[in-house]
């Protein structure tokens, strides 16, 4: 599993690396959402990372998005959206209600990557259903997370109320697998080598479009 996900990340530093021959492309490298989503990030633009905790291929992502995110220019606003898939919805939704809970919380910032690591080092990955959620209750709670409104903010509306979105966005994006990133509610850039690169590129884009917008 380490060695894998080491090679995974190894390909992933070399797209950085390698500088592309031509423009990434329509269809290859990314797909156009016909029609465009309308976003919440008014005057930015918006790049979502749709994820799911007990996926590999996010968790390998994970590290150099961590640092991709930071390189961001002020105009750029990241956010998360844990995916919620129809493959594994029952498995998806309880992810999903664990980082809507943390977000309530203010402390997706603080144990996120940590909360990763744990899942897919040990042991977590393996779980399903309730005995996954209450092995996630347990390692927030030997992290300092305040358990009592951890269980308050598990079943309230405000995580309800973002779960229904976060279906809603997986099924208008027509996403069929992650990680995947969205650009501006316009472009959808799947798992690949190059996908950060290929963002890169997608926000230039969405940023000339929105200087050639303005009067």
């Amino acid at each position: 599993m380490v060695f894998r996900l080491m090679s995974v990340i190894a390909s992933l530093l070399l797209s950085f690396v390698v500088l592309a021959q031509t423009s990434p492309s329509e269809g290859k490298d990314y797909v156009e959402l016909r029609p465009p989503q309308a976003t919440d990030s008014s005057g930015k633009i918006e790049v979502l990372e749709f994820f799911w905790y007990r996926c590999a291929h996010c968790y390998s992502l994970e590290p150099l998005l961590g640092t991709w995110v930071k390189s961001l220019r002020k105009d750029v606003q990241f956010k998360r959206v844990p995916v919620i898939m129809g493959f594994s919805f029952d498995n998806s939704t309880v992810d999903a209600r664990i980082f809507y809970t943390l977000e309530a919380m203010g402390e997706v910032e603080r144990v996120h990557r940590a909360l990763f690591d744990a899942i897919h080092q040990q042991g977590g990955v393996r779980l399903k259903g309730d005995t996954y959620a209450k092995w996630v209750a347990d390692w927030l709670a030997k992290q300092g997370v305040d358990m009592n409104k951890y269980d308050t903010a598990f079943r309230s509306f405000t995580v309800e109320t973002k779960l229904r979105r976060a279906a809603q966005l997986t099924q208008v994006y027509k996403l069929d697998g992650v990680p995947a990133l969205a650009v501006q509610g316009r472009y959808i850039i799947g798992a690949s080598a190059n996908m950060l690169n290929v963002t890169d590129f997608l926000i230039g884009e969405a940023r000339k479009q929105s200087a050639g917008a303005k009067p």
